[in-house]
Parts: structure tokens; sequence; C-alpha cells
């Protein structure tokens, strides 16, 4: 019976391994698979008198041919990969709208300080006056319709968040799943791995990784356990633990991740904590780039319309008034967390004195030990008061109703709404003030040889009106002059040395005046009375276009103009572009030879199953020849003892 036994041995080994090779071919595209092998062992020989004798062959086990640590290669690669792709599909969104050279912000902007050169080339013409006012109302509808996009592009990645946190809790109660069935294909005693079940496991693994980064710790049961972010746990061995999307605690335009507890109770996730994937992608796209972008936009409108508001209070109307403000603006958004146990919100205002010192940051305001704790978002900047009003980067913060409990805390953006709420405030085309309120001059009689200039208005007009009151001022003599009120009737000064071409501020005004006057002289600054042909506020208020106004650093002055900073956010955009491109396609290349890497290990090459099946199909073929000859050899026995 030995050689019996023997020849059966090995017709069960070829026909494992045929079965083997066979399930290597079917499952070749299957995604995820790992190439099985036999392990062939020799049975135990047979001691006889002549020596060992050998017994045949058996199948010891199926092994999985696959190595933990190219694994672990290819989904660090891949959840890089993931991300910068999910980052690169957003951002070019931003990118090519921002930076089209026909639904960008820089023709508008062109347009409407070109509606400005043509009221200040003929200030009485009406026509000029309404184009001017209609290149107002486009310049406003352009920096609504890019935010409005934006706005857009904000709820897409709430949805995206949305549809990624369900996708992600399906995939964790996947692997629990397995885990548990795992658990239990070893526990039937055989000590044989299910392989098939490891491959699922690591092809969900691999899928979940694509969504967000996960960090796999396999215990000594054989299960795994999947954490994310910073340890929080997705999968204990077969228990899955859930993430939900929901409302960030102090803004209600953010979706965010939650992980839900034992008790049903949700914690929100620190969003730094979540990387890699698409979910990490859609995350830091929206923290680096689309927040910034939003805030960028709406901090020109809030600087141009502050500024262009501001210069044209200081002109005169067609009817003769004052200028009226010609943009309505946003306010800054404060918004209280969820979390408080305090009430109200203090006030926060734009600070038109330093608004050149306004960034793209949004801000945290906590109320921590008894101070104020301010933190700049964009750079974690923080300062400490101990009482409040404050101003700073262009804002300024009042307590107002805000009554904070301990570690209570809140989000300002100050420039969050700004290019959303931006509109005009003039409806009448006379209302636009092209003239400057005062006039001055010289009187006929003089003698001497100085003369005054026009003169400018101190922004901003004073409260107490006296603005347009017609002062004169009376030298009495060639080094000195008096200042006279005449429509108060009151004496501002007396004996003023004369320096020519100093600055000589009253009531509101400066002007000066030059040359050689000789006593008795008298020059007079009053109301401009009639200027309805005078140009002088609507060319300052042109010069705005060229002027840099913004990105003031700390103590310093404003480097910017309203056209460099657009110019900025562009180029900051497509250089961010270009730079999640080509990190995405590295990261690609390094997912693609970790891939090849451990596809040399796990692959199924049909070449070589394909000569697998011949050697068994040999071996099962020889196998069963020795079936044969040892039936052979029986018969002759029997027919021996007949």
């Amino acid at each position: 019976m030995g050689i019996l036994n023997i020849g059966v041995s090995g017709l069960n080994a070829a026909q494992s391994g045929l079965l083997t090779t066979s399930h290597n071919i079917s499952n070749a595209s299957t995604p995820g698979y790992s190439r099985q092998q036999t392990v062939q062992t020799a049975n135990i020989y047979l001691r006889t008198g002549s020596g060992y004798v050998g017994q045949g062959a058996h199948v010891e086990t199926v092994r999985r041919s696959y190595d933990q640590l190219l694994g672990r290669q290819v989904l660090s690669a891949e959840a890089g990969a993931s991300e910068m792709d999910s980052y690169l599909s957003q951002i070019r969104q931003i990118d090519n709208m921002l930076a089209d050279a026909d639904a960008g912000l820089s023709p508008s902007l062109a347009a409407f300080f070109k509606g400005v050169q043509e009221v200040a080339a003929n200030p009485t013409s009406m026509a000029g006056r309404q184009a001017m006012l209609s290149a107002s109302q486009a310049l406003s509808a352009r920096f609504q319709a890019l935010d409005q996009r934006i706005s857009e592009v904000r709820e897409g990645v709430n949805a995206q968040v949305t549809t990624q946190v369900t996708q992600i809790n399906t995939y964790s109660a996947q692997l629990a799943d397995i885990n548990q069935r795992i658990l239990l294909a070893r526990a039937s005693g055989t000590n044989h791995e299910p392989n098939d079940l490891l491959d699922q496991r690591e092809q969900v693994v691999k899928d979940l990784n694509k969504l967000v980064r996960v960090t796999t710790v396999t215990q000594g049961d054989g299960s795994y356990n999947v954490f994310i972010g910073a340890g929080q746990p997705l999968v204990v061995g077969s228990q899955s633990f859930q993430l939900k999307a929901v409302r960030a605690p102090n803004d209600a335009e953010r979706v965010t991740v939650g992980l839900v507890g034992a008790g049903g109770s949700t914690q929100t996730l620190p969003e730094a904590q979540i990387t890699g994937g698409s979910l990490g992608g859609v995350l830091r796209f929206r923290s680096q780039t689309l927040d910034e972008a939003q805030n960028a936009l709406g901090r020109i409108a809030l600087t141009l319309s502050q500024n262009v508001n501001d210069q044209h209070a200081l002109g005169q109307d067609l009817t003769g008034a004052m200028g009226q403000k010609l943009f309505n603006q946003a306010v800054p958004r404060v918004t209280a967390s969820s979390n408080n146990a305090g009430s109200g919100v203090p006030s926060v205002a734009i600070d038109a004195s330093s608004i050149d010192a306004l960034t793209t940051s949004n801000y945290e305001l906590a109320f921590v030990g008894g101070n104020y704790q301010l933190t700049r978002l964009s750079d974690s900047l923080v300062r400490t008061y101990g009482s409040l009003p404050q101003t700073v980067d262009g804002i300024t913060i009042t307590a107002g109703a805000w009554a904070p409990a301990a570690n209570d805390s809140i989000l300002i953006q100050p420039t969050r709404d700004g290019a959303h709420s931006l509109s005009v405030a003039i409806t009448d085309v006379r209302a636009l003030a092209a003239a400057a309120p005062i006039r001055s001059a010289g009187t006929l009689a003089n003698t001497g040889l100085a003369s005054i200039e026009p003169g400018t208005v101190n922004g901003p007009p004073p409260a107490n009106g006296n603005l347009l009151h017609t002062v004169t001022l009376s030298f009495t003599s060639a080094t000195s002059f008096d200042v006279v009120d005449v429509t108060a009737g009151a004496t501002l000064a007396s004996g003023v040395s004369y320096t020519a071409g100093a600055d000589i501020s009253y009531n509101g005004w400066t002007t000066r005046i030059r040359g050689t006057p000789a006593t008795g002289d008298t020059f007079s600054v009053e109301q401009n009375v009639n200027g309805v042909a005078d140009n002088r506020n609507i060319a300052l208020l042109g010069a705005l276009q060229t002027r840099n106004t913004m990105n003031a650093p700390a103590g310093g002055n404003a480097t910017a103009t309203y056209q460099g900073a657009y110019a900025q956010i562009v180029s900051a955009i497509g250089s961010k572009s270009n730079e999640v491109a080509a990190i995405g396609a590295a990261q690609q290349s390094l997912a693609d030879q970790s891939t090849a890497a451990l596809q040399s290990v796990a692959g199924v090459n049909l070449d070589e199953e394909a000569a697998n099946l011949l050697r068994y199909q040999q071996a099962y073929q020889a196998a069963a020849k020795i079936l044969d000859i040892a039936g052979k050899l029986f018969d002759e026995v029997l027919a021996l003892g007949r």
C-alpha cells in the first residue's frame, strides 16, 4: 500500500496546485487580489531495516504572497496623491475664474476708474456722470458675481465632505465585518490563513485610505484597528465608529467632520488633523485657498469702497450739497460659538484710518483667564488684551453687549462679506460729488506777488460744520497774517508767521500761499458756490487708481493698489495651483512605483501561472501513472496467489 499512498499524495498535491493556479488566473484582474501558492511538504518518512523510505508529500497550506511594508508604502503614497488630485480639481475652478481676462475683476476696475476720469474731464456732462454711475454698478455686480461663484464652490466642498463622510462610514462598517469574519475563520483551529478575506480587507483599507489617510495596527488576533487624524479610532476589531458631517460650531456655512461617540454625542475633529485622501484635499483647499481667496476679494471691495466713500464725502455735488457715500459696505461677520455659555457678541467695525492694514485672515476672540485673547488664524499669532476696545489689523473690536463666560470664543471674519454686500448707494447722477466744496482767491486790491492755492478738504470733514464758513487771511505785514472766520464772526488766529509754501489749515481745509505778499493783502477761503464745473474732488478720487492703499505691513505704509492686490490674488492662486499639480504628479509617480513594487510580489503573472499549469498537469499525470503502476503490481501479486 506504500506506493499507492505515495501516488495518492502526489495526486492530491498536484490537484491542490492546479486549483490554486486556476484561482490565481481567475482573479488576475480582481482589485486587491494577492497571488497564492501552495506550500508543499514531504510526509513523515518510514523507518525500515533498509533505511528511511519516503512516504510522499502533502500540501501544508496555501500561502498568500503579500508584503506589509510595501503595502504601507502604497497606502501612504496613494493618500497623498488622492489628496493633491482632490485639491487640484477644486483650486482650478478658482484659478480659472479669477484669472479670466473677461470674467475677472480687472476689467471692471479699469472701467470704473475710466468712468471717474470721464466725469473729471467734463464735470457738467450728465452722460459722463451716468457712465460713471453705470460703471460703479457694474463693478459692484462683478464683485458680487465673483463672490457668488466662490460661495458655490464652498457649497460644493460642503457637499463633498458630506458624501465622503458617508463613504468612509460604509468602508469602516465593511472593515469591522471583515475583521469579524477573519476572526471566525481563524477560530476554526485549522491554522490556515483566510487569504481571500485578507485581500478583501486590504482592498477596503486601500479604498478608505483614498478618502482619508488611515493608520492600521494589527492586533494579536489578526484583526485590524484603523485610526484617522491624531489617533481617533475608526475601526477597533469588529466595532466601527461613525463619522458625521456637522456644521462648524462658529460658522454655520462650514460643514466639517465630527466623530460620533459611544453615547451618540458628536465631537468635532480639528480640520488640520484630517489629512490625506480626497477628504483631506477638499478640507485643505478650503482652509488654505478658498477662505483666503474670498477674504482677499472682500478686502479689495471693502478698501475700495471705504477709500472712495471717504474721498467722495469731501466733495460737493451738483446741488451744492456735500458728497454722500457712493458704495454701501459690508460689516465684519461676527459669530459666537455654539458651545459658548455666555451671551451676546462683541461689536466689530472696520477702522477707516487704518483700513490699509486689513488682512485676509479670520480671527478668533476668546475670553480666557479674565483676558481677551485674539488669535489671527492665518498664522496663529496671539494677542492678549486686558480690556476692549482694541484696534488691530484695520478693525476695531468693542465689547458692546458681549457678556462672555470663561473660555467663550467668537469667530471674526472682517472681510468675508466684503464683495457679497458691495452695492451702489447713489441713484441720482447729480449726487456725484465732483467738485471741491471750498475755493480760495486773493482780492483784486492785493499789491503783493503772493498767490493762494485752491485748497483741499481734510478728511473726514469736521463735525462742527465750519468747513464751508468764509475765512479771510489778512496780512498785517509781509511776514504775518490774521485768520478770521467771517461767517462765525470770530478771529481764529492772530499774528501767524508766514512761510511761503507752508500748509495753512483751519476749519477742516488746507491751503498754501506762495510768493511775497504785501501788507494789507487779503486772501479768502469760502464755499464753492455754483462750482458745477469744478473737478478737483473727482480728480482726487480718480487718483486712487494708482495710489497704494492696501497691504500695509505692521507699522508700515500701504504697498499695493487695487489692481495690484487683485493681481496678487491671481498670482498666489496660480502659483498654488502649479505647486499642487507638481506635488500631485510626484505623489502619483511614487504611488505608481510603490504599486509596481507590491505587484512584483503580490501580482498574478499569467505567463508564470500558465507554466505552473503545465507543471502541475505533468505532476498530476505522473502521480496518476504511479497509481496505474501500483494497480498493476497489486494485480500481479494477486495473480501469484491463485
